[in-house]
């Protein structure tokens, strides 16, 4: 990233002494008189930050100029660092353009040291921030190149850490092993199922979820393999076990760890041959289909403590996916709560804040239910903070009530102000009726409005 420096001013004097400044501090500096050279010299240099005058011409203090110039860079480069020389007479047109994006202004006579801390700060920031712009590109090529090569199933996602873990997701998903996605509970662990399955061989056929931990352990065996009529009790016809009903296709199966070690060695046998029976029956059944299995478990840890078996989990883990908490891709959090929002709903600045400083202990389902609840609850197309009611939001309003439960004004008035002036809202985080809060209002003579 370039540090040049560029000086627009008409004085002699300002240009020499800020040209010999840059160069003590080994600085590349262009100096330049008027606006059109400026604007030229921008064109023709690779520059890093611009110090301008607000004023060119003689006997002219309104600051038009400086605007007018200030205004021209932006459209040339709307990113590049421009500082404003003024004089007292115009310091409210400085003020202006700050407000309007320019980095800083300084009176003349500047302060030497003062001066070149801001420079020094604008480069440094002006480069980091070149550097996110590219890693920015970087992500959204890779994205662009994900989308074209492989079927996401319209999975939303744009850290860096999802962008890696679903490339390699592609990468195996044709190959005919048994694939273990592991992450904690509500990370969108079917998702990358669905992702493995439909970039697979196999993916014109079925796709069978099966969540193994609600299975009742007396009937894992039929749910699994199938039963003839009459092997148990209330068994009055035959029934197609998953396996078979995935065959020529996958089987995701779900919260593994909660297996039980006797449906863990039946599972291993059909793994391990392709063979089954029915439950009833003495046929031997054969299935092809490709494995899937997820847990929110550590497994190895699970396998010492004598709670699954060592060959199936060596079995199952030939490539094991870990899917990141949403706590760890953190640039997904407001993708997906816009993904999730009601058509012709938004975000308000401080419900994107708040949403963004949650912790998510239960992840991307945690973040689907409070979107949806937060529609349900907003009085109007944008969502507030409050509706959201994340604990952040109403410790924020909650923090100043009474060990006794009892709001004062403080506490109505913050409470007013997180629920964007809806009482209703306020009163529910403060813990009374509507009629209750109004009634204090009354008391401490809170406008209604």
């Amino acid at each position: 990233m370039s540090q040049t420096i560029l000086v627009i001013d008409d004085n002699d004097g300002v240009r020499t002494a800020l040209a010999m400044l840059f160069a003590v501090d080994d600085l590349p500096c262009i100096t330049v008189a008027t606006p059109e050279a400026g604007l030229q010299a921008i064109d023709d240099n690779d520059i890093g930050l611009v110090i301008s005058d607000m004023n060119f011409s003689a006997d002219t203090t309104s600051g038009k100029e400086g605007e007018s110039l200030f205004q021209d860079i932006r459209r040339k480069d709307p990113d590049l660092p421009v500082i404003l020389l003024t004089a007292w007479t115009h310091l409210e047109a400085a003020v202006e353009l700050v407000r309007a994006g320019a980095a800083d202004y300084l009176a003349k006579p500047w302060d030497d040291e003062k001066l070149m801390i801001t420079v020094r700060n604008l480069l440094e920031l002006r480069e980091a921030n070149a550097q996110i712009n590219q890693i920015s590109r970087n992500r959204r090529d890779q994205l662009a190149r994900l989308h074209a090569r492989y079927d996401l199933r319209s999975t939303i996602f744009s850290s860096t850490a999802m962008i890696e873990l679903i490339t390699v997701a592609g990468k195996i998903a044709p190959a005919d092993v048994p694939v273990l996605i592991t992450g904690p509970n509500g990370a969108g662990k079917e998702q990358l199922a669905d992702i493995v399955h439909h970039n697979s061989s196999v993916k014109a056929g079925p796709l069978i979820k099966v969540n193994v931990g609600a299975l009742p352990e007396t009937l894992i065996e039929a749910e699994l393999f199938g039963a003839e009529a009459g092997a148990y009790t209330g068994a009055t016809k035959a029934r197609t076990g998953h396996f078979e009903s995935a065959d020529g296709g996958t089987l995701f199966l779900d919260e593994l760890a909660n297996l039980p070690l006797d449906g863990q060695a039946k599972l291993l046998r059909v793994l391990q041959t392709g063979e089954f029976q029915r439950l009833g029956s003495s046929k031997t059944r054969k299935t092809k289909v490709r494995i899937i299995s997820a847990t929110n478990a550590n497994l190895a840890d699970e396998v010492a403590a004598g709670r699954f078996r060592e060959d199936l989990y060596y079995r199952l883990n030939v490539i094991e996916l870990e899917l990141p908490s949403l706590q760890d891709r953190r640039e997904d959090i407001l993708p997906l709560a816009e993904h999730f929002l009601e058509p012709g709903m938004t975000l308000s600045a401080e419900a994107q804040a708040a949403l963004m400083q949650h912790h998510w202990s239960g992840n991307v389902r945690e973040l689907q239910n409070t979107i949806k609840r937060a529609s349900l609850l907003a009085s109007d197309q944008t969502i507030s903070a409050a509706d959201l009611a994340l604990p952040a939001v109403v410790h924020m309003v909650k923090s100043v009530i009474d060990t006794n439960n009892e709001p004062d004004q403080a506490a109505i008035e913050a409470a007013l102000q997180s629920a964007g002036g809806t009482v209703a809202k306020a009163a529910r985080y403060l813990g009374l009726s509507r009629q209750a809060l109004y009634r204090r209002m009354e008391k401490f003579g809170i406008n209604k409005s």
